[in-house]
């Protein structure tokens, strides 16, 4: 199969339908950049989005330090193994939802599917809410898993919207802006929140329950952001042309990655990207709170330290990729220097005497190398539509999602699979697997020529 190639051209049909002539998307946009925000690399029509998702992800991370302990607790005798079940099957739920996020914003327009997406949080987080007090395993699971749709619906098919938009010399920072609130929001800010309203709300499984409660008013303020705050017109209706079918359109995601095989690729890569982060939030706060004596309160500020780190490089790691190479940045000091990071992270914590002031700093250093290195990954979200072409950009922009939110599912299932034999070491290991396979599957790749950033 030849190598696709990437155009100057876009043939993106605007929310009226009719497709678009065709537009340099290389090209700066017609309206000239004014303003701080937009020099650094955001889109102007679409700021407001930006710290719209901020706010909704912020809301979605209150709970990802304490989430799994918290329906262990509620599930009483035997809850630990259930409550791994219940996260697992979330992580399915965000797995699918992500795939739909790309192809229904290209059906409805990605501003309706973030508000479906929202709605389904709020709902399901009231009833997962309700749920809790019950026991019930399955009512739990149910209304977890549910809820598990809205996150990705909502923030993934922003970043569609982000990728329809940019002109593509500046698609890896635009990219990057996006993983700057996303992790700011999850799980930054939201551990930072938590710090607080867990005490004020009475501590202990009071103080966790009235933090998650807290959490949807952050969703319902983040989507009213988005909703009144941005008016781009391509986000607003359809943007597959009217000539594919909804069946078409649903099957997209599929199709690109049988006829490009390398958007595949690049997508297992994407999927390698966050798993060890996902995984981590499940194996580390029994580490660092309980075994190492520094307490819930110090796990949670590690984790927003760490995660504080990522955040102030995203958007310099899109812009480097941009500079000096999609490819090299990810191979680098995604793959890499991730790898070397998450080692770091694991080992210090254990070297360092347990429960010590200085030792707890020296190992949340550690943990920020991790933290800012996976930042380097930023330019996946532009290779793999480059792979694609900009006739399948769309398809492409699903499968990416899919990988984004399946890191999720991949990182529990990591832990789930190898923590009973392994134990919580081999699990780090296993993701260090990961990553070696991920350098060498992009050792063989190449953005194709005429996209920018090959």
């Amino acid at each position: 199969m030849s190598e696709p190639r990437t155009t100057r051209t876009s043939t993106l049909t605007p929310p009226n339908g009719v497709p678009a002539s065709a537009v340099d998307r290389t090209a700066p946009p017609p309206r000239a950049r004014t303003g701080l925000v937009a020099r650094l690399g955001i889109p102007h029509a679409l700021r407001w989005g930006f710290l719209g998702v901020l706010v909704f992800m912020t809301g979605d991370g209150i709970e990802s330090n304490f989430i799994s302990p918290h329906i262990a607790a509620a599930l009483g005798s035997g809850g630990v193994d259930s409550a791994a079940m219940v996260i697992g099957l979330y992580g399915v739920a965000v797995l699918v939802a992500s795939y739909f996020a790309g192809v229904l914003s290209e059906l409805w327009g990605p501003r309706n599917v973030m508000t479906v997406g929202a709605a389904l949080w709020v709902a399901f987080q009231v009833a997962f809410l309700a749920a809790l007090p019950t026991g019930s395993v399955g009512l739990i699971a149910l209304t977890y898993f549910l809820r598990g749709l809205g996150f990705p619906l909502f923030a993934f098919s922003f970043l569609c919207w982000v990728n329809h938009t940019v002109a593509r010399d500046r698609n890896a920072t635009a990219v990057g802006w996006f993983y700057v609130v996303f992790t700011g929001g999850l799980p930054t800010l939201g551990s930072l929140i938590a710090i607080g309203s867990i005490p004020a709300f009475g501590g202990g499984h009071t103080g966790e329950t009235w933090s998650m409660a807290l959490s949807l008013v952050l969703v319902a303020a983040g989507w009213a952001i988005v909703r009144f705050g941005v008016s781009e017109p391509t986000g607003l209706g359809r943007i597959a042309p009217r000539s594919h079918s909804a069946a078409r359109v649903l099957a997209s995601g599929v199709e690109v990655c049988v006829r490009r095989p390398k958007v595949l690729l690049a997508v297992v890569i994407r999927l390698v990207n966050t798993a060890p982060e996902f995984g981590m939030f499940v194996i580390m706060p029994a580490i660092i709170g309980a075994q190492l004596g520094w307490g819930q309160s110090k796990w949670l500020t590690m984790t927003v330290i760490v995660y504080a780190g990522n955040i102030l490089f995203n958007a310099f790691f899109g812009a480097l990729g941009d500079r000096i190479g999609w490819i090299r940045t990810v191979k680098w000091f995604g793959i890499a220097a991730s790898a070397v990071g998450l080692l770091a992270w694991w080992y210090v914590p254990h070297l360092v005497p347990a429960g010590s002031e200085w030792g707890f700093w020296v190992a949340t250093a550690a943990g920020t190398v991790f933290g800012i290195m996976l930042a380097g990954f930023t330019p996946m979200g532009a290779i793999v539509p480059a792979f694609a072409g900009e006739e399948r950009r769309g398809a492409a922009m699903a499968m990416y999602a899919t990988a984004a939110g399946g890191a999720t599912f991949l990182g529990n299932a990591v832990v789930s699979a190898v923590l009973p034999w392994a134990g919580p070491g081999g699990v780090v290991w296993t993701f260090v697997g990961l990553y070696a396979v991920a350098f060498v599957v992009l050792s063989f790749l190449k953005v194709p020529e005429g996209a920018v950033g090959h």
